[in-house]
């Protein structure tokens, strides 16, 4: 088979796969999310009252010394079945960073990279399917002056 014949299969394939996306728009469906100004006020405004219960199934992956608060990587990983992750922080203004919808059979196990004006805490909150909070926490300093270093 030759390669521009496999390639058009191969992107005919990915056009015809039904596709199930079920997601979330956190910042229009929970609003007050993105102007807490609190670890506290961010998850009571995402998940109401339910309480956090620390968890060693989340795993946070990140340098203990960011060289840079402008770019921040961090990984974000657990077994738990999941309906949702969020990753938080409690130096910035706004302590919300990000919230993912996790799909039927996902994986969590993400990789991003942040902003921190000054050391701080970041906290991962994974929502089990089972309606419990898991959590974990990791402290980091931020070295050269934070997001502008």
């Amino acid at each position: 088979m030759n390669r521009r014949k496999f390639l058009g299969l191969g992107l005919a394939t990915v056009v015809l796969t039904p596709v199930a996306i079920n997601a979330i728009d956190f910042r229009k469906e929970k609003p007050d999310v993105w102007k807490a100004q609190s670890v506290d006020e961010a998850i009571s405004a995402l998940y109401g009252d339910k309480k956090l219960q620390d968890s060693d199934k989340v795993k946070i992956k990140a340098r203990k010394v960011a060289s840079n608060g402008g770019v921040i990587p961090i990984t974000v990983k657990t077994d738990i079945d999941a309906k949702s992750v969020a990753l938080l922080q409690d130096v910035n203004p706004e302590s919300a960073v990000i919230v993912w919808t996790v799909p039927e059979d996902g994986i969590v196990d993400y990789n991003v990279k942040i902003k921190m004006k000054d050391s701080g805490k970041v906290i991962v909150v994974v929502e089990g399917k089972d309606g419990k909070l898991y959590s974990a926490s990791k402290e980091m300093e931020v070295a050269l002056g934070g997001c502008e270093g």
